[in-house]
């Protein structure tokens, strides 16, 4: 049977004439899970209730009942399309009340096709929580909206419904012409979302597809695609190979590498997802820990079982989510350094095809890449963490070297990101090359020609590599996917930081639906993010490490808050970031997101008083602050407010203090320093609130 967007459609009128038990058989044939009793009868209230109350309605509209969702990995219960307003209706028939989880719910479905759907942008979106059994006077029918004619949720039970819908039809303005021709198109039109890297990674592990949960721009799509290939051919032809994925930031390579990790898995292969970011790592293991125990919850009470433990479930999920320190480390075990290789210890293993000598993966992708450690730093941590003196490897050459161990084939996939580099003892991109010239010369080497000129390896470097490299156009993603509202947002940050200033002005002006605002209250930061998030979208605190005089406004980047609980629990939980009291640092926020963000920016990172250059310091003692000397720290410092000024999907806000006018001032924060700051800023065209 032939995928398709939704169980079951048809007209007001057809659905009105048609028996419910007739709709409940076709919903049946449509659902792929076993449906147990209750799912039917859920069923059969829904199509009862509507039926009651869309009798005015007869060649007005048409239904759609469990219509998908797939960024967020789920159906909603029926959408009703009257004229040109959608409603989304999710029905809660078992429970009594109208919870909060549930607004939120049919909230982020309105949300996501205003977002996301093609047919919906010019469309009235009216989300309806349907408690078929909560109290008449619990009910409410606030018609409040946003700029993009999104609504409030409104509340109704199955007596007041028809109420609802009438009071919406009655006070909206909306046009009154309808065809089946036209709700049929807003039904099948292109679904384009952006989903977070947390969203994609819970929907890629319900076995959607890629192509079901992104942007359908063209680079993620093919990306998957060549690397699907390339895998397929090193398999069937006994090779192994190493491939570099590139792209702008956003751009989704943390994506394409869950996305390949998860597909081979899917497919039977074992394969290993790895990343340095143990922030990432965290989350991520923890959200497709929590989204598994959910779904085993519902497939457990349909099967009369007891659902696994939430142990289970993580030990599942790091199957193939790993930190890279554990992979390495695992395979090390019953090897020594000898003649300056890693060798086998004589006797320990029973054979050279001993499973614990060798991966039990022949797929490796290797997260920010480049960040992967210098010989130098290796050989420290081996000598001061494991007792291991003079190990001879640079960590390139190492991860290298264990997927080497397989006695036919294997693939390492390599995400090569740029700019963001924030700690020390880095290796960079050209390791990676240096790495294969000097020990796997019988590898196949795939990159974009982008990395070829891209500056970040040396010609003279590349040449090394020339009879073992194959260029892959689409292994390079040009896109940024991160913010949805505009693609321009790294862009302008970049020029920004670069104090491109009429750059950085005009790009400014193209940035569209992507709010940037500027302040200096704290206090007016947070009331403008709690104004613009709606549903369970996400917004939260960031500053540098470095910016240790947001203390004085509140903020102190010293306290390491869980990041778990950040990223995850929603705003009932003070934990969370929505309760905008934490803040995160640049370690903990790189390569994941949130949708609004507050970034507060204190005066570790200040302007010369010609503005022509920024000054790099950080606070060594209570009454100073110090130089940054360096060109690498000084860079680290730039790239972790590009980090911090990136982590926004659809909107910021820039908190800029305004320093210390006491008498006698606080020599830490002078009103000049910040003044600067927030008068660039203004004159780039941001505006103030």
């Amino acid at each position: 049977m032939a995928a398709q967007r939704f169980f079951y459609s048809s007209t007001i009128t057809d659905f009105l004439q048609k028996p419910a038990d007739a709709i409940v058989g076709v919903l049946a044939q449509m659902d792929t899970h076993d449906i147990n009793q209750e799912t039917t009868n859920s069923w059969v209230e829904e199509i009862e209730t509507l039926k009651h109350c869309l009798q005015p309605y007869c060649d007005h509209g048409s239904l759609y009942f469990e219509y998908n969702i797939p960024r967020m990995g789920r159906r909603a219960d029926v959408i009703a399309v009257i004229d040109d307003v959608v409603f989304i209706l999710e029905y809660k028939t078992s429970e009594s009340k109208f919870t909060r989880d549930a607004i939120v719910q049919v909230w982020d479905y309105a949300l996501d096709l205003k977002n996301f759907q093609e047919g919906s942008r010019d469309r009235i979106m009216i989300p309806v929580l349907v408690a078929p059994n909560e109290k008449d006077s619990h009910c409410h029918f606030n018609l409040k909206h946003f700029e993009d004619q999104v609504y409030e949720p409104l509340c109704s039970n199955a007596n007041r419904l028809g109420e609802c819908l009438a009071k919406v039809l009655n006070e909206v303005s909306h046009s009154n012409t309808w065809s089946a021709e036209y709700d049929d198109q807003w039904a099948k039109s292109g679904y384009e979302p952006t989903p977070t890297i947390i969203e994609a990674a819970v929907a890629l592990y319900e076995e959607n597809t890629v192509e079901d949960i992104t942007k359908h721009g063209g680079d993620i799509d093919h990306a998957a695609e060549e690397l699907r290939q390339i895998i397929e051919s090193c398999r069937a032809n006994n090779r192994k190979a190493i491939c570099f994925v590139t792209g702008v930031p956003g751009a989704g390579k943390t994506l394409i590498g869950l996305n390949t990790a998860i597909d081979q898995f899917n497919r039977g292969e074992k394969a290993v997802y790895l990343s340095g970011n143990f922030p990432l790592v965290e989350v991520l293991q923890e959200a497709l820990a929590r989204d598994f125990i959910r779904r085993e919850k519902i497939i457990a009470k349909k099967e009369g079982r007891k659902p696994c433990s939430k142990e289970e479930a993580k030990s599942k999920v790091k199957a193939f989510i790993q930190m890279i320190h554990h992979y390495r480390d695992l395979y090390l075990e019953g090897t020594e350094v000898k003649e300056g290789k890693i060798e086998p210890i004589e006797g320990y293993f029973q054979s050279h095809t001993d499973k614990s000598y060798i991966p039990v993966e022949h797929v490796a992708i290797f997260d920010e890449a480049q960040r992967a450690w210098t010989a130098e730093e290796l050989k420290r941590f081996m000598r001061e963490k494991k007792g291991i003196k003079d190990f001879p490897y640079s960590e390139p050459e190492y991860l290298i070297s264990c997927m080497d161990r397989q006695l036919d084939w294997g693939v390492v996939v390599c995400l090569v990101g740029n700019g963001q580099a924030i700690n020390k003892g880095e290796a960079g991109f050209t390791e990676w090359i240096e790495s294969i010239h000097r020990s796997f010369p019988t590898w196949d080497v795939y990159m974009s020609e982008y990395l070829l000129h891209s500056g970040d390896v040396q010609n003279s470097e590349l040449a090394l590599i020339k009879p073992q490299l194959i260029t892959k156009e689409d292994l390079h993603l040009k896109m940024s996917m991160r913010s949805f509202r505009s693609e321009k947002v790294s862009i302008f940050v970049n020029q920004l930081l670069a104090l491109q200033k009429e750059e950085a002005q005009a790009t400014l002006q193209k940035l569209g639906d992507y709010p940037i605002v500027l302040t200096r209250s704290l206090d007016d930061a947070k009331a403008w993010l709690r104004s613009h998030a709606r549903g369970s979208e996400r917004f939260g605190l960031l500053a540098s490490s470095k910016a240790e005089r947001l203390k004085a406004i509140s903020i102190n980047v010293r306290y390491q808050p869980n990041f778990v609980h950040w990223f995850l629990e929603d705003d009932t939980d003070i934990r969370s970031s929505n309760a905008l009291e934490d803040t995160l640092t640049e370690f903990k926020v790189q390569g994941l997101e949130i949708d609004w963000a507050c970034v507060a920016w204190d005066a570790d990172l200040r302007l010369s008083k010609d503005g022509k250059s920024w000054l790099h310091y950080q606070l060594r003692s209570g009454t100073n602050w110090q130089n940054i000397n360096k060109p690498i720290n000084q860079e680290y410092q730039i790239n972790a407010y590009r980090v911090l000024l990136t982590r926004a999907r659809q909107g910021m806000v820039i908190v800029i203090p305004n320093g210390d006018y006491g008498v006698p001032p606080d020599e830490t924060r002078k009103p000049e320093w910040y003044d600067g700051i927030y008068n660039y800023l203004k004159d780039l065209g941001i505006k103030e609130i």
